[in-house]
């Protein structure tokens, strides 16, 4: 018998291929899950610089508590997984934890992306701009549905 687990990350497939130098550079999230590590965040920010060993270096930051809170600042590194066309990554925060982070939606320009988990407890809706077309943010919502998503959960992200 299988378990939910593997059911669940089978269902779940990522984008497949990603230009890793295409990714790299700022992302604006435009809604997620909410995390008890991102709780009063506002205006959070991505940034992802390929390194010269090979990683992603992850810069993460938002403002705490409102749009003009302080910044609250944290630094990881990601590793690509073997054979996932670049589109499954190990992050790091905290050694020796890494968190799975798996493309699942990517616009063809780079405009956009969606990331998640394989058990789907985890997502995040990312624009190159602090504001998203809502026709494309529709698109996005129709597929997430269809994946299986809990879209109840989804919060929209304060951004300025």
């Amino acid at each position: 018998m299988m378990s939910t687990t593997i059911t669940q990350s089978q269902s779940l497939q990522t984008v497949p291929n990603v230009d890793l130098k295409k990714y790299s550079g700022k992302w604006f999230e435009i809604a997620s899950y909410p995390q008890r590590f991102q709780k009063g965040c506002n205006c959070t920010t991505a940034e992802y610089t390929l390194s010269d060993k090979g990683y992603v270096i992850v810069e993460n930051r938002c403002n705490k508590d409102s749009v003009n809170g302080k910044q609250a600042y944290i630094k990881g590194k990601a590793f690509v997984e073997k054979n996932s066309g670049n589109a499954k990554l190990k992050v790091q925060f905290f050694w020796p934890f890494t968190g799975k982070y798996w493309i699942i939606d990517l616009a063809d320009d780079y405009s956009y992306a969606v990331v998640s988990h394989p058990n789907k407890k985890y997502l995040w809706i990312l624009s190159r701009t602090p504001k998203m077309d809502d026709l494309v943010y529709q698109q996005i919502i129709s597929r997430l549905k269809a994946k299986g998503f809990d879209l109840s959960k989804l919060q929209i992200t304060k951004q300025v």
